[in-house]
């Protein structure tokens, strides 16, 4: 079975759809090029399943990413769809310590969707963002009072205690 022929499957539902792709990349059965070549011709709903099944390989298995899987979840950070930006995110959140020198892109993107009227995009964005400041590379140096900003700002105590939890981790 190939990508499209899951994502156009009427019989599974959308867990199912994602569990199979990503059981698919970590076994390697379809190489993640693939799944971007997939989810870059697909709409906005398949997209975000593709990328939600890398999301959910990643977190297990970080280093199936590549430079190219860094790049387009970056991009796609910029879609108008909410899911496809939290669902990106997250899988920057998940590889972020395999490209500390490659972030700069990822980093004004996702401090974009810190602004994000929607929840779940602002979360995602904080838990990428936390991640990457615990990396404490030189962009620490914006990155941190940019964090801070943030935090004034938003009013969502979740979102604030994920920058709280990773700037602790950064000053102690």
């Amino acid at each position: 079975m190939d990508i499209r022929t899951i994502l156009t499957d009427k019989n599974l539902k959308a867990k199912p759809k994602v569990e199979a792709i990503s059981k698919m990349l970590l076994d390697k059965t379809v190489s993640v090029s693939e799944l971007i070549k997939v989810a870059k011709d697909s709409k906005e709903k398949e997209k975000g399943t593709c990328i939600e099944s890398l999301e959910f390989a990643t977190r297990t298995k970080p280093d199936i990413a590549s430079s190219a899987v860094l790049a387009f979840v970056t991009e796609t950070l910029t879609d108008e769809a909410p899911r496809v930006k939290w669902e990106s995110a997250k899988v920057i959140g998940n590889i972020a310590h395999l490209f500390p020198t490659k972030l700069d892109n990822a980093i004004s993107n996702l401090l974009a969707n810190s602004e994000y009227s929607g929840t779940v995009v602002r979360w995602a964005a904080a838990f990428a963002l936390g991640e990457i400041v615990k990396l404490k590379t030189k962009r620490n140096k914006d990155l941190v009072p940019a964090i801070e900003a943030i935090m004034k700002r938003d009013e969502n105590n979740a979102i604030k205690k994920i920058y709280q939890k990773a700037l602790k981790k950064v000053t102690a």
